[in-house]
């Protein structure tokens, strides 16, 4: 197998010998042909050598790497971002189901991040990614940040807040959509759960998690259920009435 052409984009020096090292040891089919430690370098040594993958800081002098990314579009390599960002950024990479590893690398992590690259048969995904991880940084509350769904063939990429609710397929989810056909998608519930625990999301039952505004109904009883715009009634546990009713105040 050709070896995966890769470039280390750092300002700190000690970053970029430390990863180097790791890669060495520990990601044999990579191989990286430089450095740069600003997007002014970054941009001119991408362009040129046309890298398979991008290990990316984020906070850099002279800019960051959102602004790289934005001057790189179309986006024609695999990025793993190399952070020590806040936990916002952190959800909105996970929305768009971009690699990422925090600070300080950890080999495991590392290594994990450069076998899906190796697996990943196709770029076509990637152009979205980016647009959909950019879009959300620059979208917080608004209510048209967009996740990533990833099904049998791909991944596509859906606005949250027209989410109506989730079910548990197995080790799938059924997610249901304003307006769209259910769609299968090959992630657990609670991989939901942890990823919309700050949207209007709440998990009411083992199987279910909705979007409290599409909610027309609930009715009372030891857990009771909820009526959803589209006619589905679903019950609530009692374990997770509480949280659900602090949901609305109530």
């Amino acid at each position: 197998m050709n070896k995966i052409q890769s470039l280390i984009i750092d300002d700190e020096p000690g970053n970029v010998i430390t990863l180097q090292e790791l890669l060495r040891e520990y990601c044999p089919d990579v191989n990286v042909l430089g450095s740069a430690e600003n997007p002014i370098q970054a941009q001119e040594m991408i362009l040129l050598s046309k890298p398979d993958l991008v290990f990316l800081d984020i906070e850099m002098p002279y800019g960051n790497a959102f602004d790289l990314l934005d001057k790189l579009k179309p986006i024609r390599f695999e990025i793993i971002f190399i952070t020590a960002f806040n936990e916002y950024a952190i959800k909105a990479f996970k929305y768009a189901a971009v690699d990422y590893i925090l600070k300080p690398v950890n080999i495991q992590e590392l290594k994990d991040a450069v076998q899906k690259v190796i697996n990943k048969t196709s770029r076509i995904h990637t152009e979205s990614q980016m647009n959909v991880l950019l879009g959300n940084l620059k979208a917080e509350n608004t209510g048209t940040q967009k996740i990533a769904l990833p099904n049998i063939n791909g991944i596509y990429f859906e606005v949250t807040a027209n989410i109506t609710y989730l079910k548990a397929e197995g080790n799938y989810t059924l997610v249901n959509v304003q307006g769209k056909r259910p769609e299968l998608i090959t992630k657990p519930l609670r991989y939901f759960e942890e990823l919309l625990s700050d949207k209007n999301f709440c998990r009411i039952h083992n199987s279910y998690i909705i979007n409290i505004n599409f909610v027309k109904h609930y009715h009372k009883g030891r857990g009771g259920y909820v009526e959803m715009q589209d006619g589905q009634q679903i019950d609530v546990s009692v374990r997770k009435k509480e949280e659900f009713l602090r949901k609305y105040s109530v």
